[in-house]
């Protein structure tokens, strides 16, 4: 396209949205640095992973797709240079089911014989300070299968670990986030065009605001407070799930309870709340609490 054409498009556009009624939207570029990097700045290594499968099921199901980004960043969560994204197909050594290829996109076809270069995806893990995927719960818990070494690392979550509320974001799917913060869609759909995706929403901040990374970076430095209201009575059910309580149906090591996620700071003011609520005033409640960081959030460690 040139400059004049450029120009006049540029100029509709904006004519377009000064009417209030249109809002127009720019395909995604990928960009290879976010901010200069000045003398003295503590610049981190940041990995962004990003994995389809045959399904949902993290002890079971296989990846069919791994797509990766390695970026620089500081502690300020202010993004610096990009490396190219690298992505491989992997067959899986079974059919993809007919809802993942809907869903994916992929194709037995296009797995056959295909393999994720190992050694490539061990050497930038190990030079990762932070690991970042758009829903952890999921992406870690299949890639610690095949790449042990991440349980070593701390992760983050795109998804979660942002309140992306506070950017006026009714929901946190990537293509909504894309589109609502930066103005942009894509169309790849490919793994390591959605981790390029994902750090352009995290490096962006909005109307001088801090940049969605800041955000992940603070939540992610946070110890979190598991506290699990064992032998509350039957009754206070609707009060625990009003109140943010998840019910855990019990394994070998915890037995059947409602627990909720809190930060540290805050067990204190949670514990007060449940042993008034849950509780009836009871002086020594036999709740079990449970401590985490980053090195075991989202994992298998942490059911």
């Amino acid at each position: 396209m040139d400059q004049t054409t450029r120009h006049d498009m540029d100029d509709m556009i904006q004519t377009l949205e000064a009417t209030g009624d249109y809002r127009v939207l720019r395909r995604f570029e990928a960009r290879d640095r976010y901010a200069p990097a000045a003398p003295g700045i503590d610049v981190r290594r940041g990995l962004i992973l990003d994995v389809e499968t045959t399904g949902l099921d993290t002890t079971n199901d296989h990846i069919i797709e791994l797509g990766l980004v390695a970026f620089e960043f500081d502690g300020a969560g202010i993004v610096y240079g990009v490396d190219r994204k690298r992505e491989w197909f992997n067959d899986p050594g079974v059919p993809i089911p007919d809802v993942a290829s809907e869903i994916t996109g992929i194709t037995d076809d296009m797995v056959r014989g295909q393999h994720i270069d190992d050694d490539a995806v061990l050497a930038e893990i190990a030079r990762a300070h932070l690991i970042i995927a758009h829903n952890a719960s999921f992406d870690r818990r299949m890639l610690e299968r095949r790449y042990p070494a991440l349980t070593q690392k701390h992760w983050g979550c795109s998804l979660n670990d942002v309140p992306w509320a506070r950017f006026g974001c009714r929901g946190a799917k990537l293509d909504y986030l894309l589109f609502q913060l930066c103005g942009a869609f894509h169309t790849g759909h490919r793994a390591g065009d959605d981790c390029l995706a994902t750090l352009h929403v995290l490096a962006t901040p909005r109307d001088g605001d801090v940049s969605p990374l800041t955000l992940l970076l603070e939540n992610a430095r946070k110890t979190t407070a598991r506290l699990s209201a064992i032998g509350t009575p039957i009754e206070t059910k609707e009060v625990l799930k009003a109140r943010g309580y998840r019910w855990f149906n019990g394994n070998s090591t915890r037995p059947k309870t409602w627990f909720r996620d809190v930060p540290e700071s805050e067990l204190e003011a949670e514990q007060a709340w449940l042993r008034e609520h849950a509780y009836g005033g009871l002086a020594n409640p036999p709740w079990r609490i449970d401590r985490f960081t980053a090195k075991e959030r989202y994992s298998e460690r942490v059911l």
